[in-house]
């Protein structure tokens, strides 16, 4: 591996992903919430006002119990409220309270919507282009991490 970087590299990704994590850092703080429960929020009111925890850690890679220990504030704000899925005791729906409602609709739809004006402003093909490659980076540094865990869980 040379010491020179190419003008293009990794590094410039790896930037830009930081800058935007800053964003929704910042965000989140702002509404008072820790980034997993802003997320989680995020994630009832995209999936229609109730998801799954398990479909939640999923969805963000979160661990079951950083999901279950975000919730619990979040309870305890009055801001979600679980229920037991049908026929699966050990899973929980999550949905929004009223108040969490009021929460959303102040704080967690218009960044929804933000985001969707800052994506529309690129072309459809654009668009299309940069959630292809996206997904094609993903699956390639998955692919090249995994890996290297595979390789130090060898030694």
């Amino acid at each position: 591996m040379s010491s020179e970087r190419e003008p293009t590299s990794a590094r410039q990704l790896d930037a830009l992903y930081q800058k935007t994590d800053k964003v929704y850092y910042e965000l989140a703080r702002g509404c008072g919430l820790s980034e997993t429960a802003y997320w989680i929020l995020y994630a009832v009111e995209v999936s229609g006002g109730a998801i799954s925890q398990a479909r939640i850690a999923e969805e963000f890679s979160y661990s079951r119990q950083t999901v279950n220990s975000a919730l619990k504030t979040l309870e305890a704000r009055g801001l979600v409220e679980l229920a037991s899925l049908e026929g699966d005791r050990r899973s929980k729906a999550v949905t929004l309270t009223p108040a969490g409602r009021s929460f959303a609709d102040e704080r967690i739809v218009p960044a929804i919507e933000a985001e969707d004006r800052a994506f529309c402003a690129l072309a459809p093909e654009e668009r299309t282009e940069f959630l292809r490659l996206a997904r094609l980076y993903t699956e390639a540094i998955d692919r090249e991490l995994a890996a290297i865990k595979k390789g130090e869980m060898g030694q």
